[in-house]
């Protein structure tokens, strides 16, 4: 095997979408990289297609497809006659089993490199939610806990206060000798 193919990982990142909840990569854009037709893979694969059950690589529905296509501004597929197929990185690895050569294997190996390196930074992410909502979570009980402490200096305060105005009073009515 030759390590002569490099991609650059942005290249292959902004080939990645989310579609029905999952990362997924369009036939066209793994045609590109793999340095084939797009009707060719999709021959292998349909050739194949026992190895690509729907978890693996599935169909776009015309409004998925054109909600992607309205993604890019303008119609970069021109005239496409197809829905395209999309792969999830199950699907991906899959391909290099089907497209057995040099380039596809070595495409293969950077892709299936990426998603990884996504699947590390989306935990590592997860984790810092994971630690940030514990902090406020303390925070909110700290901050209760001052809330608490200001309502009975509130209601010490008012206490004193009702003390004091009693007191001060001016009473009323009959006072005996020692009240005057």
């Amino acid at each position: 095997m030759t390590n002569d193919i490099a991609i650059p990982e942005e290249v292959i990142l902004h080939k990645i979408y989310l579609v029905r909840g999952r990362k997924v990569m369009l036939d066209r854009d793994l045609a590109e990289l793999y340095q084939v037709e797009t009707k060719q893979l999709k021959r292998q694969v349909k050739r194949n297609i026992e190895r690509f059950p729907d978890d693996f690589m599935f169909y776009l529905t015309k409004e998925e497809f054109e909600n992607l296509r309205s993604q890019f501004g303008t119609s970069r597929w021109g005239g496409t006659r197809y829905l395209p197929m999309v792969f999830t990185e199950q699907g991906v690895a899959m391909l290099s089993s089907v497209l057995n050569s040099a380039v596809a294997i070595q495409v293969n190996i950077g892709i299936i490199r990426v998603f990884a390196k996504m699947r590390m930074m989306l935990e590592k992410h997860q984790e810092i939610l994971i630690k940030l909502d514990e902090l406020e979570r303390k925070g909110m009980e700290r901050d209760k806990k001052i809330m608490l402490i200001f309502d009975y200096l509130k209601q010490f305060d008012k206490m004193r206060q009702q003390e004091a105005e009693q007191k001060n009073r001016h009473r009323i009515g009959f006072k005996r000798k020692s009240d005057r």
